[in-house]
């Protein structure tokens, strides 16, 4: 018996640890000539926004519809976005004391929202294998998939917000390793970890609506040719589409 729930940690572990990988990636863009990416990079920021929007709305939000009272639900997606907007001004205070940052506050926003969100992919894998390992499989892949555009969009957010592609590929990696957190905070704290699971799946709905809505769709009308609007749009569409 302790054979197989060891067994059955390291099969979440790999788990988590493999969905954490996706977060690299944005490796697929490091050969690109700088002119090419620059180009790339709106599209990117636009393909982010439509999978934040299409995570929280799609996936994050209907999923707590179904296990809290819907009143709950949005009040936390609103403390969620309030409280992104707080740690937004305090990242402005702390880092910024001009106009300009060299590296936008938006991008380490985009960062602990992601990393709340792996967390709670963590949580959420690990429960399903101590639950039964068909479904932690299905789980596992599920989540993968959807994780596939929306690093994709993190990993361009990140380099549009002044990081270098190496540190924007390191720090994406760091952001997903917050799964294994999830994973083991399930697997050590059970269901004093379970409980709270609900609640902070609307708050990190709240904190990707913020993201998208006040961070990166601003981003996206600096540019405002009919051609670079169509691409754009296109993004967006697209980003919502895979998620």
């Amino acid at each position: 018996m302790e054979d197989e729930f060891v067994d059955e940690i390291l099969l979440i572990l790999g788990s988590v640890l493999f969905v954490s990988l996706v977060s690299l990636v944005g490796v697929m863009f490091l050969g690109l000539r700088q002119q090419l990416l620059a180009r790339l990079l709106l599209g990117l920021v636009g393909f982010a926004s439509g999978s934040l929007f299409g995570g929280a709305f799609l996936h994050l939000i209907p999923h707590s519809l179904e296990t809290i009272f819907s009143a709950t639900v949005f009040q936390f997606t609103i403390l969620g976005i309030l409280l992104f907007f707080v740690l937004e001004k305090f990242l402005y205070w702390r880092h910024c004391h001009q106009a300009e940052c060299d590296v936008h506050t938006f991008a380490y926003v985009n960062l602990i929202g992601d990393g709340v969100h792996n967390f709670l992919d963590g949580v959420v894998i690990a429960a399903a294998y101590l639950t039964a390992t068909p479904l932690g499989i299905a789980t596992t892949l599920a989540v993968l998939f959807h994780e596939i555009p929306q690093e994709i969009g993190d990993f361009g957010v990140l380099v549009y917000g002044g990081l270098s592609r190496g540190r924007a590929l390191l720090y994406n990696l760091f952001s997903a390793l917050t799964a294994v957190a999830g994973a083991v905070s399930i697997v050590l704290l059970g269901s004093l970890i379970a409980s709270t699971v609900p609640l902070m799946i609307p708050f990190a709905a709240g904190g990707f609506i913020y993201i998208a809505g006040t961070d990166l769709m601003p981003e996206l009308h600096k540019r405002f040719t009919p051609k670079d609007s169509l691409t754009q749009t296109a993004a967006i569409v697209l980003g919502v589409s895979l998620m």
